[in-house]
């Protein structure tokens, strides 16, 4: 969340000045107001919400760190000592500058989560909000215990996706290889010798397409490569716009097969994020708004966001979910039924763990079904180049013989 620089009068008519971690400038004012304090100006502080150190950390490392914090607090060593201990064992050097700047501002007077707040690369909305719940509630050790436990729970399901999904890569990506260096530099050398019967008119017509589309690829094929490269960049383009992201997020979840995957995941992580801010006395609006941005889908973050607006006229958080359609019915009532039994919180890390399992086997039989499909289009594509040069080369004694 972004840093705001704020000016005000105490109710004596003193002038104050400070910062302030928040949403937007009007939770800035409401807290000040809660303070009886008269705000001035408020602005955002550009210098200081997002500073950049360079260098990246792993979501498993940063999963250790809030369990190691955890563990120091519960064994009664000062939040400062603890975290200057974790500075010291860092090994990367972003992790280092940033529990750094963190113990500062801690020594400054700043709460835990606001210094936390700075750093939004390495410490998400979710991970700042229980911090602050848990250092107002006198829970932080119990806080960030949960919050490391998510952290490398989605590091691990992540790491499995990815993993699952690599040897299909790979075999896609060297069977498009294998067959373009077919194409290109070994089939134009046949061409020659399959020159004089194909004057007689005897040439296969599976061998005369095959020697067609090598020789268009062959002087052609650079054209294909820029295009490509054009359209891949001016993707990426659209992508950084809220219309690309949008219109891609529609079509993960229409894919026939990826789409219900691609549907489970996000709202698995909405689920766990929810029901975890919920456990740790998160407010449940303040709740919604980071788990929604948490799903990764721009369509189901809308369909929640309507869903928060419902719930601020007196709606339960079932009905506006089944109305958008995106959310599976049995999570609709499980999620119904748990708030008539004052139960959301629990419901909502199940309702995570079943789909996130249920996710993992189909992608898991997905795989299974794809690797040997894959080996077969290949295998099927070098038969016919082998195909389309023997053909001719066994017909080629009867031709001169012609």
């Amino acid at each position: 969340m972004p840093s705001f620089v704020y000016t005000a009068r105490t109710a004596g008519g003193e002038r104050v000045a400070g910062s302030m971690v928040a949403a937007t400038e009007r939770d800035v004012i409401t807290s000040l107001s809660a303070k009886s304090l008269f705000p001035i100006s408020v602005a955002l502080e550009k210098a200081a919400s997002q500073p950049l150190f360079g260098g990246r950390v792993s979501q498993q490392r940063i999963a250790t760190f809030y369990s190691q914090l955890a563990s120091l607090l519960q064994n009664g060593v000062p939040l400062v000592r603890s975290l200057n201990i974790l500075r010291e064992q860092a090994s990367q050097p972003a992790l280092q500058n940033a529990l750094d700047d963190v113990v500062k501002r801690i020594e400054d007077g700043e709460a835990v989560s606001d210094a936390f707040a700075r750093h939004p690369r390495l410490f998400s909305d979710m991970a700042v909000n229980m911090s602050r719940a848990g250092a107002e509630g006198g829970f932080l050790e119990d806080a960030l215990e949960r919050v490391a436990s998510f952290t490398e729970h989605q590091a691990e399901l992540k790491a499995r996706t990815i993993g699952a999904l690599i040897y299909p890569a790979m075999l896609a990506t060297f069977g498009t290889l294998i067959m373009t260096l077919l194409l290109v530099f070994v089939v134009p050398r046949f061409e020659p010798m399959f020159e004089q019967m194909r004057q007689r008119g005897k040439m296969p017509a599976l061998t005369e397409g095959l020697l067609a589309f090598s020789g268009w690829l062959s002087s052609s094929g650079w054209i294909v490569a820029v295009i490509m490269l054009v359209l891949i960049f001016a993707i990426r383009i659209q992508l950084r716009s809220d219309a690309g992201r949008l219109l891609l997020d529609r079509i993960r979840l229409r894919m026939p097969l990826f789409g219900p995957i691609f549907r489970n995941l996000a709202v698995a992580r909405f689920c766990r994020v929810l029901g975890t801010l919920l456990k740790n006395g998160v407010p449940i609006l303040k709740s919604l708004e980071i788990s929604r941005q948490a799903t990764g889908n721009r369509v189901l973050s809308d369909a929640i966001e309507t869903a928060t607006d419902n719930i601020s006229s007196g709606q339960t958080l079932a009905v506006p979910l089944t109305a958008c359609g995106h959310f599976p019915r049995n999570v609709t009532e499980m999620i119904s039924v748990a708030e008539e039994s004052n139960s959301l919180d629990t419901v909502l890390v199940n309702i995570a763990n079943g789909l996130e399992k249920e996710t993992t086997r189909r992608l898991d039989l997905m795989v299974r079904l794809v690797e040997p499909l894959m080996l077969l289009v290949m295998a099927v594509g070098v038969l016919l180049v082998v195909m389309s040069l023997l053909m001719p080369i066994m017909n080629m004694n009867q031709v001169l013989r012609d």
